[in-house]
């Protein structure tokens, strides 16, 4: 049975790649995106682009007079860390304060089940490894305060007006449609695996890795991977799950790779050389990052569908050749 989900960020990488899912399985599908760090190309035919601001009284009016929805899956935030640690204050203005109005707008308009991307970057720098949904928060950034605020002000939503609501939190999203339809295109491009293959292909100076000397075999981070098609499906998964009450998932692989393994496999991938520089540490790096998804896994039954890195950065390299340039 096909319903009709309104999608903030749905022009963005992992907003995308939702709406791609959606459409697949026969759904119809409004997007709010305003282009700033999205792409016009990314989202797909079929569904209807809104472009504005999710906290424009003007661009959730357009986009509710398009419902009624099923639910809204909110994926439209600031999310660079680093950027936050800098300029705080527009984190807390975006994705709190754009939040509130998406939010209410869409209880105005009688939604009840919402699905928040969130952040793992709630858990700061965990002594036990792999994180669980019962791992203590601890936000390390103003961009894993904002989503904690956010967390927080769903929570009364759903004790006041009774929204179903699910929180996704995870750290490395990756890879591309298998498909071939969408991939990863930043600017400025933040994320390792794209920056290894651009640096493999010539396309970027070398690769810098910030820190060998962590306490880790090869003394480099270890972090994990989950390929972001696997993202969108565990983001419907847990739509259906919250019918029977809101929850927190925490979304990873269990599976942790260093900078040096991840730089081998993009080898293996591409057949090329990674050329690196090795640079000093960056601040607030922790030296191990891994989420564990049994839960999603036990109360729903998704499973990921790519299980290795190789697989995840096929799909990335693939993307990388058939688009140069990304969307331009």
């Amino acid at each position: 049975m096909s319903g009709r989900f309104l999608v903030t960020g749905g022009a963005g990488y992992v907003g995308s790649h939702c709406v791609a899912t959606l459409l697949d399985r026969g759904h119809q599908v409004v997007v709010i995106d305003d282009l700033s760090r999205g792409h016009r190309e990314a989202v797909l035919e079929g569904a209807v682009l809104i472009e504005g601001r999710c906290g424009d009284p003007a661009t959730l009016a357009r986009a509710f007079a398009l419902g009624p929805f099923d639910a809204v899956l909110h994926f439209a935030a600031h999310s660079l860390v680093g950027e936050s640690m800098a300029e705080p204050f527009p984190y807390f203005r975006d994705n709190v304060g754009e939040g509130i109005a998406l939010l209410e707008a869409a209880l105005a308009a009688g939604v009840r089940r919402f699905v928040l991307s969130s952040t793992a970057n709630l858990f700061g720098a965990p002594a036990e490894m792999p994180i669980t949904e019962d791992t203590p928060l601890a936000p390390a950034s103003p961009y894993g305060e904002s989503k904690f605020f956010f967390e927080r002000i769903l929570a009364w939503a759903d004790r006041i007006f009774g929204l179903r609501y699910a929180t996704l939190r995870y750290f490395n999203a990756a890879g591309a449609d298998p498909a071939g339809r969408l991939g990863e295109d930043h600017d400025p491009e933040t994320h390792l695996i794209p920056l290894a293959l651009d640096a493999a292909l010539g396309r970027r100076p070398p690769l810098t890795i910030f820190g060998t000397d962590y306490p880790t075999p090869d003394g480099t981070c270890i972090r994990d991977y989950i390929h972001v098609s696997d993202l969108a499906t565990a983001h419907l998964a847990a739509l259906e799950a919250i019918a029977r009450g809101s929850r927190a998932y925490n979304l990873g692989t269990g599976h942790g790779y260093s900078v040096r393994e991840v730089i081998a496999a993009v080898e293996r991938v591409t057949g090329r050389r990674v050329p690196v520089i090795e640079g000093a540490r960056r601040a607030g790096d922790p030296p191990v990052l891994v989420a564990s998804s049994a839960r999603i896994q036990a109360e729903t039954g998704w499973q990921p569908r790519f299980t290795t890195l190789d697989e995840i950065i096929a799909t990335a390299h693939a993307w990388r050749l058939a688009h140069p340039d990304g969307y331009r």
